[in-house]
């Protein structure tokens, strides 16, 4: 595994990120609770020490779930939370419904002042290693959530600052601030959108860039074909990007990736997942698991290092098959 550091918190986190939005079960078909601590506590042995959670993952399941698993080894993990999707209040700008609960995008102070204390509790710790804003709040100045911010890393309940969809305009308000060590942005081979803005800035500003759906939700794992099935709630089914036609477009793309991988003893997730971590200003990907085969595989990836020649042939591949695929 290697190990890059989270901006100028001093925190070293591991490239490879386990992300628990499906652990937490909504949109992703339900989950099952021990698959899911099996796979948290093998992405652990396996050398991740980064994970990536927040309340809106089943509102609060996931949190509940990476509490429960990290009990005993609290000092070995690197824990990722985040506030400004809230439930409690109506408050902010509505973004979706989850379950029963009309949630949210809210940046108010007393909104995270709360929000915090309910991920501590959730969590079973006193404090977070990288508390992230998850959405934006055009409600809500930025100096006003920032300065909670702030206030909670001066009290030592939060470590270091991040932000998440946010735009280089949004980001320059936060560090006039005070410091940001990290932005989490959608990132992988079909959505490469941020390389012209948000990349490169993050990389001159030496702030850590964590890709979230760096598989794009598990497209390009190389396990979705033209004629896979999604079952109950899952999310997917309806995204153009999941579409028979799209997926026929990506499985040609892996096609030809597949003997990179192959000759370097490498499954399509992991040589994807090598690809991601190669592109400049990226330095970890969170990467979602369901169960302690897939933790082990994505965790393998964090020590997979591809030459220049194996890249420019990723690359082709890419400009050959995912122009016109949907990114969402």
């Amino acid at each position: 595994m290697q190990y890059r550091p989270l901006g100028q918190s001093g925190i070293e986190a591991s490239v490879v990120a386990l992300g628990t939005w499906a652990i937490g079960g909504w949109m992703w078909g339900g989950t099952e609770e021990q698959d899911a601590l099996e796979a948290i506590e093998t992405a652990l042995d396996e050398g991740v020490n980064l994970i990536d959670t927040a309340p809106a993952y089943g509102l609060g399941r996931a949190e509940e779930l990476v509490g429960k698993a990290v009990a005993g080894r609290r000092d070995r993990v690197i824990i990722a939370t985040k506030c400004g999707l809230v439930w409690h209040v109506d408050q902010g700008e509505y973004f979706f419904d989850e379950y029963d609960k009309k949630v949210h995008k809210y940046l108010g102070p007393e909104s995270i002042r709360y929000e915090i204390e309910q991920s501590l509790r959730r969590l079973k710790t006193d404090y977070i290693d990288l508390y992230q804003t998850h959405w934006q709040d055009a409600s809500t100045p930025i100096e006003e959530t920032m300065a909670a911010l702030l206030d909670l890393k001066c009290e030592g309940k939060i470590a270091a600052i991040g932000v998440s969809n946010a735009t280089v305009d949004q980001i320059e308000e936060y560090r006039r601030l005070g410091a940001v060590d990290c932005d989490q942005e959608q990132y992988n081979m079909l959505d490469r959108h941020i390389e012209e803005t948000l990349l490169p800035y993050c990389h001159e500003h030496a702030i850590a860039m964590l890709a979230y759906s760096p598989l794009a939700k598990g497209l390009l794992t190389g396990k979705m074909g033209p004629d896979h099935e999604f079952r109950g709630d899952d999310h997917r089914q309806s995204l153009a990007m999941f579409s028979r036609e799209s997926r026929g477009k990506v499985a040609e793309m892996l096609k030809a990736i597949k003997p990179i991988a192959a000759d370097r003893k490498l499954t399509v997730s992991q040589a994807v997942l090598a690809w991601t971590l190669a592109q400049p200003g990226l330095t970890h990907v969170l990467v979602g698991a369901r169960n302690h085969e897939q933790a082990r595989e994505n965790a393998e990836a964090g020590g997979v290092v591809l030459t220049q020649s194996e890249l420019a042939q990723i690359d082709k591949a890419i400009a050959t098959y995912a122009a016109g695929i949907p990114v969402s």
